[in-house]
């Protein structure tokens, strides 16, 4: 004799059906965002559920990857074949890839229009018939212990992230006071004793600057996102009130295109406009007025942006350093930092999914683009 069903709702049956499923499943919209997961996906892609649900579906892949996913699920959306083969790598919140099969459909309602995407996760290595008992275990077993090690070294970098925002600290805040206690006038100090001292605590203010770089670097690939319509013209804005605040003695002229509106995280995406606008105001110290332009234009799914300015420029032929930590291609007296800011910059445009390039010309100024995914509806929302 059965046992009589509870009685559900046809939708809690689906949640319960779809969260009970060993494989990894989710549900796409038209515009290839996950609409819901399971808890099999979730684990796959090292992330919560709720943290998933309106993400971009090319944020869960490598930045080299994220367009032939975005032409794959237009092609479904409409109802093709796509051109082109699904990726089978995966990006986890943590930044490390993983394999996977992938399964990807196209749901139409009672009338046959176009509803949704379902899709399914396997494992990149499926044994054929003919295989050695064992060798799924064995599979499995080895995902495991790989997962194991990503969380291991995750683990690892929180607690030398600690280390640098506590340990570092300490001896610093010590040089700071003790030679700003010398640094009074009372203090029985000649011109020579006051300029070494001086000199003390700017180094170390450049090494707390450093230390924060060095944080922010490590917080980029840490913390999970949490996409929404991002205004970045308003970023921008605030950006160079900020710089104006520290520098009020400077002219600056900021030319803002509108309907910049990107779909990403607002905390990350902030920290990526004021890196690029800093980075615009330092190179542009010789100019009697700061002029940056923030440009930007609609590519199907993405949203292109620029950031211009006229400062010194500098070699393209040594470009690509400027994206490596602690590269720099100006000296400290033309206004180079400490080496992370572009850097940054760059993770940020990565983990959305983007990429970060620059073009230059010495003495006639730099540009720094990157593409975020765009808001659906740029007109309507925002988010400052």
């Amino acid at each position: 004799m059965f046992a009589p069903s509870p009685v559900v709702s046809e939708d809690q049956r689906y949640r319960l059906a779809l969260q009970s499923l060993a494989s990894g499943v989710a549900i796409i919209d038209l515009q290839g965002r996950w609409l819901d997961v399971n808890h099999a996906l979730s684990r796959w892609l090292g992330s919560d559920e709720k943290a998933l649900r309106g993400q971009p579906v090319a944020l869960s892949f490598p930045p080299a990857d994220a367009a032939a996913v975005q032409a794959c699920l237009a092609a479904l959306a409409a109802g093709h074949a796509p051109s082109t083969a699904w990726p089978d790598r995966y990006r986890g919140s943590d930044g490390g890839l993983f394999q996977a099969r992938t399964d990807v459909a196209l749901v139409r309602d009672d009338d046959g229009v176009p509803c949704c995407l379902v899709l399914q996760l396997h494992d990149a290595e499926v044994p054929s018939a003919g295989a050695q008992p064992g060798t799924e275990p064995a599979l499995r077993q080895a995902l495991a212990e790989r997962d194991a090690t990503v969380h291991a070294l995750a683990r690892q970098q929180e607690v030398f992230a600690y280390g640098i925002s506590h340990d570092l600290r300490a001896p610093l805040r010590a040089i700071e006071s003790f030679s700003a206690l010398l640094d009074r006038p009372a203090a029985a100090l000649d011109e020579a004793g006051r300029g070494y001292v001086q000199r003390i605590r700017a180094a170390a203010a450049r090494m707390g600057g450093l230390i924060d770089a060095l944080l922010d670097l490590s917080r980029v690939d840490r913390v999970a996102l949490a996409p929404e319509p991002v205004d970045l013209g308003l970023l921008a804005g605030l950006a160079v009130a900020e710089l104006q605040e520290s520098e009020p003695g400077r002219a600056v002229e900021l030319d803002v295109a509108p309907e910049l509106v990107a779909f990403g995280d607002e905390r990350q995406l902030r920290m990526l406009v004021t890196q690029l606008l800093h980075n615009a105001w330092k190179f542009s110290a010789d100019r009697d007025r700061v002029r940056i332009e923030v440009l930007g234009e609609r590519d199907g799914d993405l949203l292109r942006v620029s950031v211009r300015d006229h400062g010194s420029g500098f070699d393209m032929r040594y470009a690509e350093k400027l994206f490596e930590p602690f590269q720099r291609l100006h000296g400290p007296e033309q206004g180079s930092g400490n080496g992370l800011g572009l850097a940054i910059a760059r993770r940020i445009v990565e983990r959305h999914g983007g990429r970060l390039w620059a073009e230059s010309e010495p003495g006639a100024g730099s540009t720094f683009g990157f593409d975020l995914p765009v808001a659906a509806n740029p007109s309507t929302e925002r988010k400052a």
